[in-house]
């Protein structure tokens, strides 16, 4: 990993920074696609890809004649949504499609692999009420893992150990944390798989649909 000058120098270019934003939703996004998204060029966009990935923020993979980019890890996830916390609030959008597009980022979106937003807190919420989740300080700690597999079909052994297995990510609109870590992930899949939030395909908000809504804001998590 580049020396903290670097990665700040490199985070200071506006372009680079919108890149990152991008892919902070998750899955590997063609070049092609996230060059419309930010709105460079696709030979400019290749020049940035270049630079994150030196600098170990970012991976680059060939899909038969794509590219397709997506971060390095979770740990930059994680740093990229406490930069913004320490941003402070955006600014207020101007026009409908903005006002639109910001009210959507706050409802739900995937923070990399996990569930943030206005759902995601909700989530959390339930989840401490219920026993399955113990907060203290802004972290979380396995609770009840039997809710967990009721409720979820999630299996607490079986997560992978190669990275932390639950704790809270501050969100950066509600200012709450959110379950991340291999729990969180899960949580996400276990969403996706049940059709309570679908992804979008114009940027990393999600749409909770009516059942997603009972079960991941009003708590009713049934399988």
């Amino acid at each position: 990993m580049s020396e903290l000058a670097d990665v700040a120098a490199l985070l200071a270019d506006r372009t680079r920074a919108r890149i990152l934003e991008e892919l902070l939703g998750g899955p590997a996004l063609p070049a092609g696609a996230l060059a419309a998204r930010v709105g460079v060029a696709p030979s400019t966009l290749s020049g940035h890809l270049a630079k994150l990935e030196a600098a170990g923020l970012i991976v680059v993979r060939a899909r038969g004649r794509r590219r397709e980019a997506e971060l390095a890890r979770p740990e930059v996830a994680e740093a990229l949504e406490a930069l913004a916390r320490l941003a402070g609030p955006a600014a207020r959008p101007i026009g409908l499609r903005a006002v639109n597009g910001h009210a959507a980022l706050r409802e739900a979106r995937s923070c990399y692999d996990h569930l943030a937003g206005r759902v995601g807190v909700a989530l959390a919420d339930s989840l401490v009420a219920r026993g399955a989740l113990v907060a203290s300080d802004g972290t979380f700690m396995v609770g009840d893992e039997a809710y967990l597999a009721d409720a979820f079909g999630i299996e607490v052994a079986a997560l992978p150990r190669r990275r932390t297995l639950v704790r809270g990510c501050a969100d950066w609109t509600e200012r709450r944390p959110h379950v991340a870590g291999a729990l969180g992930a899960a949580l996400l899949d276990v969403a996706l798989s049940r059709g309570w939030v679908r992804r979008r395909n114009d940027g990393r908000a999600l749409n909770v649909t009516t059942a997603g809504r009972v079960a991941l804001m009003d708590g009713e998590h049934t399988r």
